[in-house]
């Protein structure tokens, strides 16, 4: 594990977006683990998040030409990874967004941001697990001539559907293109069974692996 995948999840504990004991998923699955990037709601917290998504650009080499984050989570993910990662690294990192809805009158449109015509983006949000948000991203990409070059989530949960299918392996096969996250369950487990405060929940957390993930 990279020292700046350990940060992460020391920050995502520490700002209770990491937390651990029963939760019911969308899917309907019950995960002893829960990941909500929603509670980073302050300066600092969104400033430190950038920076994690910064470091993970730089150790995957991941090439593009302007970063997207899909409406809504992906919004200040985005904002908040093109600063950081201009103030590591001095380059300026254009960033575009979409609107749910498509507006009608000044600018217009469903996008906002740098022109993503023929541009290489490589789309910022904060957790994949059935990969069904990227899904509906694609299209408005393909619509406005933007070619997805690669996608970067904060959490890979590693889980698999029904047919034993990974959604981050099914887009990076489907697309071409290099899906990676910040950290994944597997860094999670690594991460708890090194600390002994923690280890009450990796039972738990190594059955439901065997049972939903790869």
């Amino acid at each position: 594990m990279y020292a700046f995948q350990r940060d992460f999840i020391e920050f995502a504990i520490q700002h209770e977006s990491l937390k651990f004991g029963t939760f019911t998923l969308k899917s309907g699955r019950i995960s002893p683990y829960f990941f909500n990037a929603g509670v980073f709601y302050t300066g600092e917290a969104l400033a430190r998040l950038g920076s994690f998504y910064t470091a993970a650009i730089a150790q995957y080499q991941l090439s593009f030409d302007c970063l997207f984050g899909p409406a809504y989570k992906g919004i200040p993910l985005v904002c908040a990874t093109s600063q950081a990662r201009y103030l590591s690294t001095q380059e300026p990192t254009p960033y575009a967004y979409n609107r749910k809805e498509a507006k009608d009158h000044g600018e217009g449109g469903q996008l906002v941001g740098c022109d993503l015509k023929d541009k290489k983006v490589l789309l910022i949000d904060d957790v994949i697990t059935a990969g069904t948000a990227v899904r509906e991203t694609i299209p408005l990409l393909q619509q406005v001539g933007a070619h997805l070059n690669g996608i970067l989530v904060a959490l890979d949960r590693e889980e698999i559907d029904k047919d034993g299918n990974s959604a981050l392996g099914q887009l990076s096969q489907e697309w071409q293109i290099p899906v990676k996250s910040i950290v994944s369950l597997s860094d999670i487990l690594t991460f708890i069974a090194g600390n002994p405060a923690l280890n009450e929940h990796l039972p738990a957390i190594e059955a439901y692996q065997q049972k939903y993930c790869i």
